[in-house]
């Protein structure tokens, strides 16, 4: 293996993401993603494939098996699946590169959300023992994180209402994103939360190809080099931790070089994490967040944090930014944290 061999990624492209039940299934949605990646790439069959979905959102066991077709997995290609957000699998793919053997990877995720009840399918991450019997959804553990964040920092709720007032006006300047009115007064989700503060229910899928080397330089006029990746994780159990902030964030921010970026694409999925990253990371007012409008304006689930990856490097890709951060989570009240930085330089 070489660690120091030059990866990046060169295209990205996802869908324009629903609210609502379109009538497809993962294949129609995915298919024509996959179809608009090989187009401008031009490649037809990368060195290595991998993907992420969740079986519990299809109800179905293997279900990214039928996803393959939208693939084509035929001649036989090396394949990967990661049962978890599609940032991981572009870890996994990012590694698969370094062995030297392959020069591209395809990193795909999707995930339809409205066909099922998402708060009740994502209990099944919790603790088997003592925390899933209890019922306890994502929503009501986000909000003892997000009371704990304001008793500790002084946070207010015009702070939260803020952030998702901002990624909501940004979200309407992306084509693909949900375009959600401003925040308006209404009651709580599950206080202090209010439904502004809570990642839309969202069906989507996206994709991204790596490359390394001079097959980078060959598939993309300004590749976005991956300069540092880093994945930690938090305890299992949300009583173990300090919910006020993100350790593992933090550490994986240092292990991936977060210092100096212009902009950051953060997977916050409640506008309290947004501010516990912000702090974790070291971000500044001279960072520019979420432009895309992040997860508070699409949150298809199993492919967000790689679309934030995707979304930063398209900033490097035409040169509005040098270097960018792109952050994927997984698990309740931020257990695991991936950072990704990007660089128009190799060394950047």
């Amino acid at each position: 293996m070489n660690a120091n061999r030059e990866i990046a990624v060169v295209a990205f492209a996802q869908t324009r993401h629903s609210g609502e039940d379109q009538g497809l299934a993962e294949i129609e949605m995915l298919a024509p993603v996959i179809t608009e990646i090989k187009e401008r790439t031009g490649i037809a069959q990368f060195g290595f494939t991998c993907s992420g979905s969740c079986d519990y959102l299809a109800g179905a066991p293997f279900s990214f098996v039928s996803a393959l077709d939208a693939v084509g997995a035929w001649p036989p290609i090396s394949e990967s699946h990661v049962e978890m957000d599609a940032a991981w699998a572009l870890y996994e793919a990012w590694v698969r590169l370094l062995h030297g053997d392959v020069d591209t990877a395809l990193v795909y995720g999707f995930g339809k959300s409205t066909q099922g009840n998402l708060r009740a399918i994502l209990t099944q991450q919790l603790d088997p023992y003592h925390l899933a019997p209890l019922g306890i959804d994502q929503v009501s553990l986000a909000a003892l994180q997000a009371r704990a964040y304001m008793e500790r920092s002084g946070a207010k709720e015009d702070d939260l209402r803020a952030v998702a007032a901002r990624s909501r006006a940004s979200g309407r300047d992306n084509p693909y994103a949900l375009h959600l009115p401003d925040p308006a007064d209404e009651g709580y989700d599950v206080a202090p939360l209010r439904p502004y503060d809570v990642a839309p229910v969202t069906d989507g899928a996206a994709a991204i190809v790596l490359a390394a080397g001079d097959r980078a330089r060959e598939l993309c006029e300004r590749p976005a080099w991956i300069t540092g990746i880093d994945h930690r994780t938090e305890v299992h159990s949300p009583g173990a931790r300090d919910l006020t902030r993100s350790e593992s964030a933090r550490i994986a921010g240092e292990k991936a070089g977060a210092a100096g970026v212009e902009v950051a694409e953060l997977h916050a999925q409640f506008s309290h994490e947004e501010l516990i990253l912000r702090e974790a990371l070291g971000l500044g007012d001279d960072v520019t967040v979420n432009p895309s409008g992040g997860a508070l304006s699409a949150n298809p689930v199993m492919a967000t944090g790689l679309i934030r990856i995707g979304e930063a490097a398209a900033r490097v890709h035409d040169g509005s930014a040098s270097r960018v951060l792109a952050h994927a989570s997984s698990g309740p009240c931020l257990q695991q944290n991936l950072v990704c930085v990007l660089s128009g330089e190799k060394n950047g």
